[in-house]
């Protein structure tokens, strides 16, 4: 398993975490238009985001959350 940076804004750097950690979800905006990314969580029980292509949205392997 291949580890995923985000970037962690409250720490001001780039964070590695294990697959296992990540979910892949889909956002809605308020105009409907539909936004695709990866949610994880730090040792800390802080969730990060990180905004994918909706291409490497679909190849992902990553569950659905």
């Amino acid at each position: 398993m291949a580890d995923i940076e985000f970037y962690d804004v409250k720490t001001r750097k780039k964070v590695k975490l294990p697959e296992s950690d990540v979910v892949k979800t889909t956002f809605t905006t308020k105009n409907g238009q539909t936004r695709y990314g990866l949610r994880g969580k730090t040792k800390d029980g802080r969730t990060l985001t990180k905004f994918i292509s909706k291409k490497d949205w679909d190849e992902s392997k990553l569950k659905v959350g």
